[in-house]
């Protein structure tokens, strides 16, 4: 793709990257994602806002030689992780006298990675400005959002916002702007998800602080822009501040069939009591719905049968990969078989230190479930009901 216009003087110079799958060797992306670099024009000074992931350096550098910049003054550097800040060495050598701009933490962490030598990068307080002539780059320190270091970039007279990874998106797309706002929806939701989620109190002091911004336009380092800004600040407030839903996510495994049957029956009776249930056989399952899944959801069930006295290895992971997010789920319980035995309700709960939850009576049964085993299912899902039934929920 050719550079992009966005108004006079601003350009997207950035990469779409169709064919990445995996991130982090972590988090899959099922629609590919993109690196957006942004070239901004004063009268006096040029900026350029972030780079891009190392392997699509040609592209920026070819972006740049389209528009003919002959010289760059500033390269901001919101976020010194490689996807926006590894192209910086190839900035540097082409454009010799450039200046870093960057958060006094961040000039740390791109002397540490080898990006940029200390003496050619300004430090800048929050609140700090920089002058392009004609235009004006307000710095906006936004510590764990989502590494220590970050920042957002806010240019005062186009009342752009660039905010790096917040309210970004894994998504590869030709659309500049969030054309499809409920496909760009589910993909900002998943990498909210998957990076943000576990900053969430964090955050909530960041969206109350661009409250006191007039903001035009989001223009965030992964995935389009959106020229309707209210549409991902809300989606964002009912993330990070919505009530949860009537919703129990259950991730589960099952070796020989037992603890299936006790998901099955657990599944029906909640169901028969108005509770959603979002179902995710931890074997197949794409690590970033079960993600999406826990942001919105009251309670979190985990089904697992016994593996060495211990919880299956994959329902490990997940409850790993929940303890690490930190939804704002209220209770949890444990269904599951064993063989001969085992400590895997300890082992379980030991994994979810972060999970403000209520723990709700688990019910583990001794090979395939009987009727009794049966009816303390029932219970739990009149008891999970009934607690729903006492929180302020947000429609499912």
């Amino acid at each position: 793709m050719t550079p992009r216009k966005i108004q006079t003087g601003i350009h997207w110079v950035g990469a779409i990257d169709w064919d990445r799958r995996l991130f982090d060797d972590l988090i899959p992306l099922p629609d590919g994602t993109s690196y957006n670099a942004y070239l901004i024009e004063g009268s006096e000074k040029t900026a350029l806002i972030d780079t891009v992931d190392p392997t699509m350096s040609h592209v920026l550098l070819n972006h740049l030689d389209h528009l003919g910049a002959e010289r760059i003054d500033y390269v901001i550097a919101n976020h010194a992780e490689q996807d926006h800040s590894g192209t910086l060495p190839q900035i540097l050598n082409r454009y010799p006298t450039a200046q870093v701009v960057a958060t006094p933490k961040c000039k740390g962490m791109l002397a540490d990675l080898g990006l940029a030598p200390p003496d050619q990068v300004l430090a800048v307080d929050d609140g700090a400005t920089l002058s392009l002539g004609g235009r004006t780059l307000e710095f906006i320190h936004a510590p764990w959002v989502h590494w220590p270091e970050t920042m957002l970039t806010y240019l005062r007279e186009d009342k752009i916002l660039f905010p790096c990874d917040f309210f970004g998106s894994h998504l590869a797309s030709t659309d500049l702007y969030a054309a499809d706002e409920g496909q760009v929806y589910q993909a900002a939701k998943r990498y909210y998800a998957e990076i943000m989620m576990p900053f969430r109190r964090i955050i909530q002091k960041h969206l109350k602080r661009l409250e006191s911004y007039e903001i035009a336009l989001i223009a965030p380092s992964h995935g389009p822009m959106y020229s309707r800004p209210e549409f991902i600040l809300e989606a964002y407030r009912d993330w990070v501040l919505g009530d949860p839903k009537n919703v129990v996510v259950l991730p589960y495994i099952s070796m020989h069939g037992s603890t299936r049957m006790m998901v099955n029956h657990l599944v029906d009776a909640l169901v028969e009591r108005g509770v959603t249930v979002k179902l995710f056989n931890v074997a197949v399952t794409d690590i970033g719905e079960l993600a999406m899944a826990l942001v919105d959801a009251a309670t979190i069930v985990i089904g697992s049968p016994t593996v060495s006295t211990g919880a299956h290895p994959n329902v490990v992971y997940a409850t790993y990969l929940a303890n690490a997010l930190r939804p704002k789920a209220k209770f949890a319980s444990i269904i599951g078989s064993y063989g001969w035995g085992g400590k895997m309700v300890e082992q379980i709960t030991g994994l979810i230190p972060n999970l403000k939850v209520e723990l709700l009576d688990p019910v583990i049964v001794r090979g395939h479930p009987t009727d009794k085993d049966l009816a303390a299912l029932d219970k739990l899902a009149a008891d999970i009901a009934e607690k729903h039934s006492t929180l302020s929920l947000a429609e499912e």
